[in-house]
């Protein structure tokens, strides 16, 4: 197992040094910064698999550089542990509240110290685990578009289009990000579906439509072990239901389609329509928007979530 990386950040040297000797026995990478701009500097450049983060410093206090860290995406998951002096409960709850995982109050016990860094490195491996396992998807479903001439890009429009479309409605930023992977995994099932039917530049027949329609399942079945997209499964199984329940794989009708499903349903439709094809080219922006505009209540969409939709391409049209 590679070494884990600990960035030690208090501006006293003494202090670092004893952490030091005491972690030395334990085979950990050890890293150190004397102030706060120093540590978010160490962090930015490579982040590190765990911070021991003193409170009171110069220049950025720990307060600051654990906000810092636990408001970036990239740097979120990084336990935070807070070593410091200061023992009133307001400082303690402050730190939590800013992200920390984690408080020790000087002088602390070796022996807790090391086992409460085990345990976190043990939740943070487990976290790179999961954020591993979801890219080899995004990099199967990219791939997977790569090979198609008229598909490439086809996902990300999809997923950037359902996520306008989930922030006029003023979804959550979890609900926002929930749809977006959804939208790039919608249709990595179709690595199932035979490359010459995809392809096919003629009308399909029954029993080839129906092996195209599998893809829904199938990308459902490919993404369900991976319970950090469980709320993206929706998106994955729904995107091809109608609001009339004459949709697939499962005939949901109206609400019992998931919000997500429906969203993405109208944003993968519109994609489609607007590219090339194997069986037909691209339709104009404007014809599209026509259709959706006709077709209201046909059946097909929410005509709330349609509305919100035709707001949108007609701003950026």
């Amino acid at each position: 197992m590679e070494q884990a990386r600990i960035l030690i950040v208090d501006d006293n040297k003494v202090n670092i040094e004893l952490l030091r000797a005491q972690l030395k026995p334990f085979n950990y990478k050890i890293e150190t910064a004397l102030d706060g701009e120093e540590a978010l500097a160490n962090v930015g450049k490579n982040p590190p698999d765990l911070v021991l983060l003193d409170l009171m410093m110069p220049k950025i206090s720990g307060y600051e550089v654990c906000r810092a860290i636990k408001q970036n995406k990239l740097t979120q998951f990084i336990p935070v542990i807070v070593i410091t002096a200061l023992q009133e409960l307001d400082d303690k709850l402050k730190a939590i509240e800013l992200g920390a995982d984690d408080f020790l109050v000087k002088p602390f016990n070796k022996l807790e110290l090391i086992t409460r860094i085990k345990s976190l490195l043990r939740m943070k491996a487990l976290h790179d685990d999961l954020d591993t396992s979801e890219s080899i998807l995004f990099s199967l479903a990219e791939a997977l578009e790569a090979k198609d001439i008229y598909t490439r890009g086809h996902s990300d429009r999809v997923a950037k289009l359902s996520v306008a479309i989930a922030r006029e409605m003023d979804f959550s930023q979890e609900d926002i990000d929930i749809i977006y992977k959804g939208g790039l995994l919608h249709d990595i099932g179709k690595i199932g579906v035979r490359e010459d039917i995809l392809l096919k530049p003629g009308r399909l027949t029954d029993e080839e439509m129906a092996h195209v329609k599998s893809h829904a399942i199938r990308g459902y079945d490919i993404c369900k072990p991976l319970k950090s997209i469980a709320d993206a499964l929706p998106c994955i199984r729904c995107h091809h239901e109608r609001y009339d329940g004459a949709g697939y794989p499962d005939g949901l009708k109206g609400e019992k389609i998931p919000l997500n499903g429906q969203i993405l349903a109208i944003a993968d439709t519109f994609d489609a329509m607007t590219t090339d094809r194997p069986y037909r080219k691209a339709l104009a922006n404007e014809t599209a928007i026509k259709i959706f505009e006709d077709e209201i209540n046909s059946g097909q969409w929410n005509p709330n979530i349609v509305k919100v939709f035709l707001k949108i391409v007609k701003k950026s049209s």
